[in-house]
């Protein structure tokens, strides 16, 4: 998945900003750690603040998009992580297991650094038509989900078991993730927050858009979801998985 990344994650600096939200469940998941190595980190978001972080990415795009003031960083896989084993009080990695090459072996080295605990925050594909942007206009994106994430069951047995959370998605939700726009279907038009999202890079994706656009226009989106101008979060399916040692 490297260099689909070094393709096509040129906006995530900007796209993809860390929810404070999110970023908080996240903490509160990493309990007492002093000490985390975030792999699969991207252009630098979810790192938490005042602790000896270390972050992993393998993308150089990515890598470049990192602020001057984030964490350090060592360029390797999730499969093959260069550090000894318990290096760290915990492991954490935030939406970025399905781009794995290998899901089970990048689970099992988060285990192996991490002293304490391991955080994982994912989505379940279970929930694969639950966002009204798939089930009408791109189903297409579930079976490509659902090739790519591996369940949450299986994210639990990886990190030798563990607790799920489910992370309700705010509706004014800060990254630009599939399912932070369920209230704000006019951000799907925009061509730079598609390009913060993988999925929109299979086949078919931009004739779904242009359905939406039209619906839009004529009303027939807010007529069908205007229940959901009332919610103020939704679950879409994301999920916090934690095992503790």
């Amino acid at each position: 998945m490297t260099e689909r990344y070094d393709r096509i994650g040129t906006t995530y600096a900007r796209t993809r900003r860390e929810d404070p939200r999110i970023a908080d469940r996240i903490r509160t998941a990493l309990g007492d750690a002093s000490s985390v190595v975030n792999v699969g980190a991207g252009a630098g978001s979810y790192e938490p603040a005042g602790l000896d972080v270390v972050a992993v990415e393998p993308s150089a795009t990515m890598i470049a998009q990192r602020p001057p003031d984030a964490a350090p960083y060592v360029q390797a896989a999730a499969e093959a992580l260069p550090f000894d084993d318990g290096a760290f009080d915990a492991a954490m990695a935030v939406l970025t297991v399905h781009h794995w090459r290998d899901p089970a072996a990048g689970l099992a080295e988060l285990r192996r650094v991490a002293r304490d605990r391991v955080v994982v925050f994912t989505w379940d594909p279970a929930f694969a038509r639950a966002h009204w942007l798939v089930d009408e206009y791109v189903p297409q994106f579930a079976a490509d989900d659902a090739g790519r994430f591996p369940t949450v069951e299986a994210v639990a047995a990886g990190i030798g078991g563990g607790r799920v959370e489910p992370v309700p998605i705010p509706h004014d939700c800060h990254d630009g993730f599939l399912g932070a726009f369920w209230r704000r279907p006019e951000a799907y038009l925009d061509p730079e927050v598609r390009a913060g999202m993988s999925v929109f890079h299979v086949p078919g994706a931009e004739d779904g858009i242009e359905r939406l656009a039209a619906d839009l226009e004529s009303g027939a989106w807010a007529e069908r979801h205007a229940a959901l101008l009332a919610l103020d979060e939704l679950d879409l399916g994301y999920r916090l998985v934690v095992g503790s040692g």
